[in-house]
């Protein structure tokens, strides 16, 4: 693999984690127009499979030449997304996320197992510092969160779920990543039914409800999301699953600056130095990959 592909693929990476640190605000637009937690992601997921609908058909030969490894790479991925925004409708929404990015711990676990990766030095140290970023921001000082409900558990699964996600879409790195984002969004609106329907099925919501919501959701899904699912399916495809699992902590940056801005939660010191840590944790291999290629040109 080429150099540039390969960082282009980790901006990718660092893009998409920024772009899911905005994913909350079109779901507190749905909360705030009164929808359940379980249906706000079966209207969520809705939209864009929608939208894709044009795109599945045009590439339904591509889909079918995918088979059934494509839809169950889909299927963990989409899966995965779903257990986490289950698990922050079931947990505290700071225990969600940090159980959730435990992701690189288990991605690079994976990736030594199946695909021979080797961890490097750089790597410790850049998990270590993930780790220190999120206890930092979270402010939980020496405590680390160990899972005691049904929403913890979800976290895990969730982050659990992606690393395999993450592992297998660099070992089928054939796959487009156009079919992989239909795939994606239509296996997580059928798990979201599945879901609602299962926990909530008196809780379904009234198009008058979700009709205030539409203009902010489409914005977000036509300029953001799907373009940063799109990016979040295609970069992992050139990169290690656990430096991938570090390249997307920039969802907890951007989620924790947006929050604070937009939503007036409190953004102090120790969320600064957690942002730090978390940033450095990130860019610290692309950082260093980047300084190898320019002393190798010089």
């Amino acid at each position: 693999m080429s150099a540039p592909v390969e960082f282009k693929a980790k901006l990718a990476c660092l893009y998409a984690g920024a772009v899911w640190g905005l994913f909350w605000i079109p779901l507190r637009t749905l909360e705030d127009a009164g929808l359940h937690g379980l249906w706000i992601t079966v209207v969520y997921f809705l939209v864009p499979t929608i939208c894709l609908l044009p795109v599945t058909l045009w590439r339904w030969q591509h889909v079918r030449k995918g088979g059934i490894q494509l839809q169950i790479t889909a299927m963990l991925s989409g899966g995965a997304l779903l257990l986490y925004s289950t698990s922050i409708v079931y947990t505290e929404v700071v225990r969600a996320i940090l159980l959730f990015y435990l992701t690189p711990v288990w991605a690079t676990i994976l990736a030594r197992v199946v695909l021979g990766d080797v961890i490097t030095p750089t790597r410790i140290v850049a998990m270590a510092l993930a780790v220190a970023g999120m206890l930092t921001i979270f402010g939980l000082g020496v405590r680390f969160p160990v899972p005691q409900n049904i929403g913890d558990w979800l976290g895990v699964g969730a982050g659990v779920l992606w690393a395999v996600a993450a592992v297998r879409i660099r070992m089928n790195s054939d796959h487009s990543a156009i079919e992989l984002t239909v795939g994606f969004f239509q296996w997580s609106l059928v798990f979201s039914v599945g879901a609602a329907v299962l926990l909530a099925s008196h809780h379904a919501p009234s198009v008058a409800q979700t009709l205030p919501a539409m203009p902010t959701l489409l914005i977000f899904m036509v300029l953001l999301i799907l373009p940063g699912t799109y990016a979040s399916l295609w970069g992992p495809k050139f990169l290690s699953p656990g430096l991938v699992g570090l390249l997307f902590m920039t969802e907890i940056v951007v989620g924790a600056v947006s929050v604070a801005l937009l939503a007036g939660e409190p953004f102090g010191a120790r969320e600064l130095i957690g942002v730090i840590l978390i940033t450095g944790a990130s860019m610290l291999e692309p950082l260093l990959s980047l300084r190898r290629a320019q002393a190798r040109r010089s």
